[in-house]
């Protein structure tokens, strides 16, 4: 009995001090710069919540604002350990992702008034033109007409000459860039649907340890309710319901 108890308490201590030992002090995030979600300075819904999920656990945010295929591939190199705003499986090669979401994108699409107001049914009998890395093919249905831009700067010129008949891309954005339309009453605006968003951690030792961390906490915190007060002081809906 002794040298068992030993034994037992010795696989214990091994156990406590190899997940002390693998367990990051910090996380390393990456991400593109979007106003209340995830801004520049640390403010915005996604850090908030981000920082309920690792912060309790002793793991500090670290932060790099970067545009986001960049994000991926700073991931995919390791050298970051996540990147936000990802859509499920978007990415394939280097990268973990955790089993809950944090929020979800409500996808629009931007068009003249005087095309057709689409549908995701009828989407893909229209010309659609996206900014590079969203592959918006794969979660809306039947698209076969599409390109994608580097710049969303050069989007309101294509609708303009004919060139796309709608561009697709979260409402914030679709928001801000028709904030810089010289006419914008010349466009609509329609909902078509919301997809849930995710970390992308990165495939190895130290991203898998902060992918666990993150479904526990995130189990804990939406079962809890802990995170409805951060949706409602940001005024967004609230993807768990």
């Amino acid at each position: 009995m002794g040298w068992g108890l030993a034994a037992l308490l010795a696989v214990l201590s091994c156990s406590v001090a190899y997940a002390e030992a693998v367990l990051p002090q910090d996380i390393r995030l990456a991400s593109d710069v979007w106003k209340d979600h995830t801004q520049a300075d640390g403010t915005g819904l996604a850090w908030d919540i981000l920082r309920q999920v690792f912060e309790p656990e002793g793991i500090k945010l670290v932060i790099q604002s970067v545009p986001y295929t960049r994000s991926i591939g700073l991931v995919q190199r390791g050298e970051a350990d996540a990147w936000v705003g990802s859509y499920h499986n978007e990415v394939d090669e280097g990268v973990l992702y955790p089993r809950w979401h944090y929020d979800s994108d409500p996808i629009s699409a931007l068009g003249s008034v005087e095309q057709p107001v689409p549908t995701l049914a009828t989407l893909g009998e229209f010309r659609l033109v996206w900014v590079r890395g969203y592959e918006y093919q794969r979660y809306l249905p039947n698209l076969t007409r599409f390109r994608e831009v580097q710049r969303q700067s050069d989007i309101l010129n294509m609708l303009n000459l004919g060139r796309t008949d709608f561009y697709i891309d979260a409402r914030d954005e679709v928001d801000e860039l028709l904030a810089a339309a010289s006419d914008p009453a010349r466009y609509r605006i329609t909902a078509l649907t919301r997809l849930p968003l995710y970390l992308g951690f990165a495939d190895n030792p130290r991203g898998r340890a902060l992918a666990q961390v993150y479904d526990r906490r995130m189990t804990e915190l939406v079962q809890l309710q802990r995170l409805r007060p951060l949706f409602e002081r940001w005024q967004q809906p609230y993807p768990f319901d």
